[in-house]
C-alpha cells in the first residue's frame, strides 16, 4: 500500500491525487483490502444519517502520521475511500473544504452523511473474520496452571481480541471433561493428555478434541504429610496411599514414572487414587492419604496450613514437562472458527504474558479472589515467583518451579500416549504420531507465536530426557518395551 493512501484524509496539507478513487486507479491496496474497502463504501452509501455515531475522542490523528498497525492501516484506508468518494476524487476541492471547515467539523460533517465508525468495523470483520459467537464460556479447575486461563478475563486479553469469555469454575476434571463434551462450556481447561483421550474415547465417550495450546511447563509437586518426614526415595513409599487429581493426567504419569524408576509398582506397592484438587489438603490433614503428586497452589497452600511439606518438585522428575492445557472439541473450532481463533490468540498472549516474571506478582493479585482461585494471595506468589517454604524449615528459590509456554510438542504427545499404553488407561491400538498430530496443533501454535514475535518453533518433535532416559518418539514402540515395570 503506497504512502499516500495511507495519509490523514482530514488534513489539508496532505497529498492524496495518487488515484482518481480508491482502489480504482494505481493504489497498492491487495485484492481482499480493495474489496474489503470497496464493500465498506456501498454499505455507507445506503446506510440512513441516523446510524451516524458520535466523534471519539483521540479519533483524529496528526497530519503527517502513518498507521503503524494493520488495523489503523485498514481504519485510515477506509476513511480515504469515504472521503474521496464524497469529493470524486477531487483532491483540490477536499483539500480546500478541510482547509476551511477543520479537520474536526469535516469529520463531524462526514459522519453525518456516513456511519464511517460503521463502516471501518464491517471493514475490519471482513477482512480478519467476524467473530461468530462473542459469548463464550471457559471452564477451569481452581489452580495456578489454569493461570492464562483465568487471567485473560480480569487482565482483559480476551476482550482485547474481541470476545466476551467468562470462565467457569469446575470442581473436579470428570466434571469440566463433562462440560466441554455436552457443551456446558465452549472450550476448557484440560490436563495435556485429557483431548487424547477423549479423542480416542478412554474413560469417556469418543468425541474428537483439539489441544492448540499448553498452558503450563513444570508447576506440580510431590507434597508429603508431616508425619513421614524421613522419607527420601521411592522405596520408602512403599505402602502408601497417594492421590492424584484425575487418571488422564500428568500428575498420574509423572508419579507412575518416578515410583517405578525407583523399583515400586504403582499398582501393586502403592495406591493412588483420584480426589480434585481442591480436596487434596482436607484429605492430607485427615490422614485419608499420605502424599499426593499435585497442581499448585495445593502443594503450597499443604505448607501453609502446616499440613505437609514439597518433597520434590515435577520439574526434578522431567524438566519443562507440559501440564495443563487449553483445549475445545473439533466440532467448536469448525463450527466457529473466527471464534476459536480469537480464542486461542487470547490464551497465547496471555501465556506468554504469564511467562515474563517480572508479570508474577500482578497476575498472582489478578487471580486471588474468590471467583477465580480463592487463595491468600501470598500463596499464590511463593508458588509464582518459585521464592517459597517448603515445610521443612527451609526457603526454596527456583524461579522455574513454574513457567507457562503455549507450544504443544508433538513430541510430548507421544510420550503421554505411551504412558497411557503402558499402564493400560488405553487399550486400543492407534498410530501415535497421527493421534498426535491431530490433537495438538503445534503448527498452528508455531504460527501465532511467531505472528507475535515470540520465539520460531521449525519443529514439532524433539527428544525428552526424563530421569535420564532419553525418549525419542521414532521409537515409541521400543521405549515403551524398554520398561521393567509396567501393566502390559
Amino acid at each position: 500500500m503506497s504512502v499516500k493512501s495511507l495519509s490523514n484524509p482530514f488534513d489539508s496539507n496532505t497529498d492524496l491525487t495518487h488515484t482518481s478513487s480508491c482502489c480504482g486507479g494505481s493504489c497498492n491496496h491487495t485484492p481482499k483490502e480493495t474489496a474489503v474497502i470497496n464493500a465498506a463504501i456501498e454499505a455507507a452509501k445506503n446506510s440512513s444519517a441516523q446510524h451516524a455515531m458520535p466523534i471519539a475522542a483521540g479519533t483524529l490523528t496528526e497530519p503527517d502520521d502513518i498507521p503503524d498497525s494493520p488495523e489503523a492501516m485498514l481504519d485510515r484506508a477506509v476513511e480515504s475511500a469515504v472521503v474521496r468518494a464524497i469529493f470524486g476524487g477531487n483532491d483540490v476541492a477536499r483539500r480546500k473544504f478541510m482547509k476551511v471547515a477543520g479537520a474536526g467539523a469535516a469529520l463531524t460533517a462526514i459522519k453525518e452523511l456516513f456511519p464511517l465508525d460503521d463502516a471501518k468495523a464491517m471493514a475490519q470483520d471482513a477482512l480478519k473474520g467476524k467473530i461468530e459467537k462473542p459469548d463464550l464460556t471457559v471452564g477451569f479447575i481452581p489452580i495456578t496452571c489454569a493461570t492464562p486461563i483465568i487471567m485473560a478475563e480480569p487482565m482483559g486479553f480476551y476482550k482485547k481480541h474481541g470476545l466476551n469469555a467468562k470462565v467457569r469454575k469446575a470442581a473436579g476434571w470428570a466434571m469440566v471433561r463433562d462440560w466441554a463434551i455436552t457443551k456446558e462450556v465452549d472450550a476448557a481447561h484440560m490436563l495435556s493428555p485429557m483431548p487424547l483421550s477423549i479423542t480416542l474415547g478412554a474413560g469417556s465417550p469418543k468425541v474428537p478434541f483439539l489441544m492448540p495450546a499448553v498452558e503450563n511447563i513444570n508447576g506440580q509437586a510431590i507434597t508429603v504429610a508431616n508425619k513421614h518426614k524421613g522419607v527420601k526415595e521411592p522405596k520408602d513409599f512403599k505402602g502408601f496411599r497417594f492421590c492424584v487429581p484425575f487418571e488422564y493426567s500428568m500428575h498420574n504419569y509423572l508419579l507412575r514414572y518416578w515410583l517405578a524408576e525407583g523399583g515400586v509398582h504403582p499398582d501393586k506397592d502403592v495406591q493412588i487414587r483420584v480426589v480434585p484438587p481442591p480436596e487434596m489438603v482436607a484429605n492430607l490433614k485427615a490422614g485419608n492419604v499420605d502424599a499426593y503428586l499435585a497442581p499448585d497452589p495445593f502443594n503450597q497452600r499443604a505448607v501453609y496450613e502446616n499440613a505437609g511439606y514439597i518433597f520434590k518438585l515435577s520439574k526434578d522428575i522431567w524438566e519443562g514437562h507440559p501440564c495443563c492445557a487449553f483445549a475445545a472439541s473439533k466440532e467448536f473450532a469448525t463450527t466457529y472458527p473466527n471464534t476459536f481463533m480469537a480464542l486461542f490468540k487470547s490464551i497465547v498472549e496471555a501465556t506468554h504474558y504469564a511467562s515474563d516474571k517480572a508479570n508474577r506478582k500482578e497476575i498472582a493479585k489478578a487471580i486471588a479472589p474468590k471467583n477465580y482461585l480463592n487463595q491468600p494471595q501470598i500463596v499464590l506468589e511463593q508458588v509464582l515467583t518459585g521464592k517459597y517454604v517448603d515445610g521443612l524449615g527451609g526457603i526454596q528459590n527456583d524461579p522455574e518451579r513454574i513457567d507457562f509456554d503455549p507450544f504443544p510438542w508433538h513430541s510430548m504427545a507421544v510420550w503421554i500416549l505411551t504412558q497411557m499404553k503402558r499402564w493400560k488407561h488405553v487399550e486400543t491400538e492407534f498410530d501415535y504420531k497421527q493421534i498426535a498430530e491431530e490433537v495438538y496443533m503445534a503448527d498452528e501454535c508455531a504460527a501465532l507465536t511467531k505472528e507475535f514475535g515470540y520465539a520460531d518453533h521449525p519443529v514439532t518433535y524433539e527428544k525428552h530426557m526424563i530421569m535420564g532416559k532419553e525418549f525419542d518418539a521414532d521409537k515409541a514402540d521400543e521405549y515403551l518395551k524398554s520398561f521393567k515395570i509396567s501393566n502390559l
